[in-house]
């Protein structure tokens, strides 16, 4: 099992599974005789409606789509392939989705393989345990975790480290499915195996989690080549468009993380006080003195939602100068008037208006003050315990907007062009992050494992 080799390569097909990558690279990367074929299958960054709805933010037929270039490739060559964040959230709705995705593949093209399915669905009463002992460390801006919004929250998941990938790969399985997992595991979990330094192992997993965005130009939708060594890490693009450089790739392990040189993980962090980067012929980048140092305790993050009721839109646009120099008055005007109509109704809920040509990307962070646009884009976003709250409010307010008379208004007609008919779209259930916590680990077997037969 721990048998060393010189090096250890690893093709990542996709930044995620369904967005993609040219079958001309995929099989590029095949050439190179890679010993895993892996991606990350999803993300916190689309928000906690796909974790709470147990949806996939992927299409099913782009995620089958890139399936079975991967277990096709795989099985036919005795190649590993290792799945992580299955459906995008990784908890077990998302990962039976993906494993029916999987299942009629296997229809499909005869294929026969062993499969191990790895959860990294936490029991609310493992929580409750930690919890009342003090031991759930909330993350930075994160309030602390009570018991009232831990019953509130559903379709809770760890992020799994290397652990349970690796028990799943000693059952001698062909593909491993996983629910949440630290995103450069499935990359690290199987050179780790091989005895490959964890250091590395995660640093490279890191980067290729991505597959060729950490390249330039990057894509997400794009294949990268890995090659792991005794003292180093190889990355290569395997699209010739594409190259890594020092740059791209110092940047790409500075993504998403608010500490250059510690890069925390499930029971440690990757240490990168000694990395240091090369650029090598060929548009390849090569690694080194990363380490692995574990933490004291096993710490995992943990992430859960709840429902945060109903959600109703209405986009318009105004092209009024009149009313662009006025609108922050004007909005609150109409804010005030729907809550005064709306008080005898009894419909409790929250009305926001993103402003774009003004701040509807950064809100109040936005540090341009000055609206300079000729036009400004509104989407008027009404949440409410119920559907049908969410509708009125939505509705009061787009209608209240659209012939609110404000000074110096020329005409009568209506303030906002409507480029939809219906005007309003029901978005349907909100939910909100409500857990995004630390919990101790001492029995990585929270992680269940199924094996079976496809």
């Amino acid at each position: 099992m721990n048998r060393r080799e010189d090096e250890f390569r690893v093709l990542s097909t996709t930044a995620i599974l369904g967005y993609g990558f040219p079958q001309a690279s995929f099989e590029a990367g095949l050439r190179r005789k890679p010993h895993l074929i892996a991606a990350d299958a999803g993300s916190t960054d689309p928000g906690p409606y796909y974790l709470g709805a147990g949806k996939s933010f992927t299409n099913r037929d782009a995620v089958k789509r890139d399936l079975r270039f991967m277990l096709k490739a795989g099985i036919s060559r005795g190649i590993p392939v290792v799945v992580g964040t299955a459906g995008g959230s990784g908890a077990r709705p998302h990962v039976d989705w993906c494993e029916e995705i999987v299942r009629e593949i296997a229809r499909e093209e005869k294929l026969k393989f062993r499969m191990a399915v790895v959860y990294g669905d936490i029991d609310k009463k493992l929580v409750r345990a930690h919890l009342r002992k003090g031991e759930i460390v909330p993350l930075a801006c994160v309030p602390p975790l009570d018991e009232e919004t831990l019953d509130a929250s559903i379709n809770i998941v760890a992020q799994m480290g290397v652990e349970p990938l690796l028990q799943a790969l000693d059952t001698g399985c062909d593909f491993v499915l996983a629910g949440r997992c630290y995103d450069p595991a499935v990359f690290a979990a199987p050179a780790i195996r091989r005895g490959f330094d964890p250091g590395l192992a995660l640093h490279m997993g890191k980067i290729l989690e991505c597959a060729a965005i950490a390249a330039t130009p990057g894509s997400g939708a794009d294949c990268a080549l890995g090659t792991l060594k005794k003292g180093s890490f190889i990355l290569e693009a395997l699209n010739p468009k594409r190259k890594f450089t020092t740059a791209s790739t110092a940047a790409h392990t500075l993504y998403e993380k608010s500490d250059p040189t510690h890069l925390p993980g499930p029971g440690g962090e990757i240490d990168l006080t000694a990395c240091t980067f090369t650029d090598l012929p060929g548009g390849r980048v090569e690694g080194r003195g990363s380490r692995h140092v574990d933490t004291e305790r096993y710490w995992v993050k943990l992430e859960g939602v709840r429902r945060a009721g109903y959600r109703t839109i209405s986009v318009a646009g105004t092209r009024d100068p009149i009313m662009i120099a006025s609108i922050d008055s004007i909005l609150d005007a109409v804010q005030a008037q729907v809550r005064e109509i709306l008080k005898s109704e009894r419909i409790d809920g929250r009305v926001q208006f993103h402003v774009y040509g003004r701040d509807g990307v950064m809100g109040a962070l936005e540090p341009e003050k000055t609206v300079r646009s000729h036009e400004l884009g509104l989407v008027i976003e009404a949440v409410a315990a119920t559907e049908r709250e969410s509708e009125s409010l939505c509705s009061l307010t787009r209608s209240t907007l659209l012939h609110y008379g404000y000074p110096g208004r020329i005409s009568t007609a209506g303030n906002l062009a409507l480029p939809f008919s219906p005007s309003d779209v029901k978005m349907g259930e909100v939910f909100e992050f409500s857990i995004y916590h630390l919990m101790p680990v001492k029995d990585q077997g929270i992680f269940k494992i199924r094996t079976v037969r496809v």
